[in-house]
Order: structure tokens, then C-alpha cells, then sequence
């Protein structure tokens, strides 16, 4: 049908079959066939062939000035696809997990920014759950979480191990300590947590369930960077991963015996769902951070 439509936009315009070939480099009979076959399609004869000049018919020029506009947003298309193919144009829909904000996500936005910067972003921080969800719905293109989805509709791409710590402001009482602290002892101190819906609390919670321990909470906050600057205020210590470290001065993390969990990061993706050129273009920049800044070998 394309072929067709250039064939009839070329015919009406220079007005002669066979110059029409010419340009179009092809023999005049398969002009004239392929012509044939799309007015047989359409139900009626485009061109009035019956005088010396190759005219339009009435049926021809209310066809024309559609199938020139179609052929133009065809055009257009094509031209889309090579931009989206050389990264000149397209979008990228990404969410992650808060924690990820403070030392991992900025870092990667502005690596992938300077790589690509005609790439439109959409970024959120989302529970793991909102994530999950929103992959399945082709809501998101790619999601930053942990290994531990519930959903079988996602593709869990393991990254590396985030450590988690207890985390105290450098002028803490215990942050000059040279030997770790135990359980019990973490048990006993003030801290400032992240609320129960983020994934690092629950982990946290589930270390003090297994050591039997009732922790002194004595903030609780959906921010992390609120609890961050709680922390750094002296009084309180965080449980949140030690590659905050990374990106905040003024804290220091304090081994804790038996040790508190690792969890694992993942790429997350929509399983069977084919994956957009930006995305990858920003899995590579993710990787490449990871490499470049060692992250998970704290």
C-alpha cells in the first residue's frame, strides 16, 4: 500500500506515466499495475488516462490530498524511529526505592544526562510494591529495588549487595568506639527509623524479631533525609546503608555483632515486556557506576 501511494502522489504530480517511472525507477507497466491494484482496492479509477495529459478524476483528488498527508505522517514515523534508534529522542519512565536517592540515583541521572541528554525522564521514589505494580501496568520502564519481589511478572536483575549499618553522627558518644557493639546494645540506644512501609526498616525489624529485642524508636519518618539530619544533630543513630557514607559527611557506621543483613539490589523490568532503548542505554550507565564506584564492597 505504501509503495502504491508514492506511486500515485509521483503520477499526479508530473502528470505522465512514463516520466513518473522514470523517477520512480521502475518499468512503466509495474507503475501501471501497482495503480490498477490500489484503485481496485479503493473502488474506483484515480486517473483519468483518457486524453493526452494524465488528469486526476473527481474520485482521484478527493483520494489525493489524504494519501498525501498519510504519507507524510508515515514520513514522520520514520524519522522517529531512527531518532529513538540513535538516542536523539525518546523517554525514559524510572522509579526506585528512597534510600537509593541519597547516594545511588543522582549519580547514575547525571551519568546518563551527559550521555544522553535529549532523553526525557520520568523519576519517582515508590515503595517496592508501587514499583512492582507499576511495571506490570506499563506504567514504568524500569524500576531500582531488591531481589525479594512478590510478583512472578518481574525480571529481577541482581546488582550487588547493599550492606546495611548503624549509622551515628561523628560527635555521637559511641562514634570514636574502635570495637563494634552487640545486639543488646543496639537494642538500647535511641534511634531514628525509617517508617515501617520502607523496605530497610522491614529488615531491620526482622533483625531485632531475630535477636529478641524491642528497639527504642524514638522517630519515625517516611524522609530519609529527615532521618538523616536527625542523626547528624548527635543524639541518634540510623539503621540505613553504609553507602550513604558516600554522600554524607558528618556520619560514621559502627559494626554491629551478630551483623545486621545485606540485601540485595536489582534492576527490576517487566517480564516478556520488551525493553526501550533508553532503558538499556541507562542500564549500561547504572553498571558502569556500580563498577567505577565499587559499590557493594563496602
Amino acid at each position: 500500500m505504501l509503495r502504491s501511494i508514492r506511486y500515485v502522489l509521483t503520477v499526479a504530480e508530473l502528470k505522465n506515466f512514463t516520466r513518473a517511472a522514470e523517477v520512480l525507477h521502475v518499468s512503466q507497466p509495474a507503475l501501471s499495475q501497482q495503480i490498477r491494484q490500489l484503485e481496485n482496492e479503493l473502488g474506483g479509477a484515480l486517473f483519468d488516462r483518457s486524453g493526452r495529459a494524465i488528469s486526476l478524476t473527481e474520485f482521484g483528488r478527493a483520494y489525493i490530498e489524504h494519501a498525501r498527508q498519510a504519507l507524510m505522517h508515515l514520513d514522520a514515523g520514520k524519522r522517529a524511529l531512527h531518532e529513538v534508534h540513535d538516542l536523539t529522542r525518546g523517554l525514559l519512565r524510572l522509579a526506585y526505592t528512597p534510600t537509593f536517592a541519597e547516594y545511588l540515583i543522582a549519580p547514575a541521572l547525571r551519568g546518563f544526562r551527559a550521555a544522553h541528554p535529549a532523553i526525557a525522564l520520568e523519576v519517582s521514589e515508590r515503595p517496592l510494591e508501587d514499583i512492582e505494580s507499576g511495571l506490570e501496568r506499563d506504567e514504568l520502564d524500569l524500576g531500582i529495588g531488591f531481589t525479594d519481589v512478590r510478583s512472578d511478572e518481574i525480571e529481577v536483575r541482581p546488582l550487588f549487595a547493599e550492606q546495611m549499618a548503624l549509622l551515628v553522627a561523628t560527635r555521637h558518644p559511641l562514634a570514636r568506639r574502635r570495637t563494634g557493639i552487640t545486639a543488646d546494645q543496639l537494642g538500647a540506644m535511641p534511634l531514628a527509623l525509617l517508617s515501617p512501609d520502607f523496605v530497610v526498616r522491614r529488615f531491620a525489624d526482622a533483625y531485632f524479631r531475630a535477636h529478641q529485642l524491642i528497639p527504642r524508636v524514638m522517630l519515625e519518618s517516611n524522609s530519609v533525609g529527615t532521618v538523616l539530619k536527625l542523626v547528624k544533630d548527635g543524639a541518634l543513630g540510623t539503621l540505613l546503608p553504609s553507602a550513604l557514607l558516600r554522600e554524607h559527611r558528618g556520619l560514621v557506621a559502627l559494626p554491629v555483632t551478630p551483623a545486621l543483613p545485606q540485601r540485595t539490589v536489582a534492576l527490576l523490568t517487566r517480564r516478556r515486556a520488551s525493553t526501550t532503548l533508553a532503558a538499556n542505554a541507562f542500564s549500561d550507565v547504572l553498571l558502569g557506576l556500580i563498577a567505577h564506584e565499587h559499590l557493594g564492597t563496602e
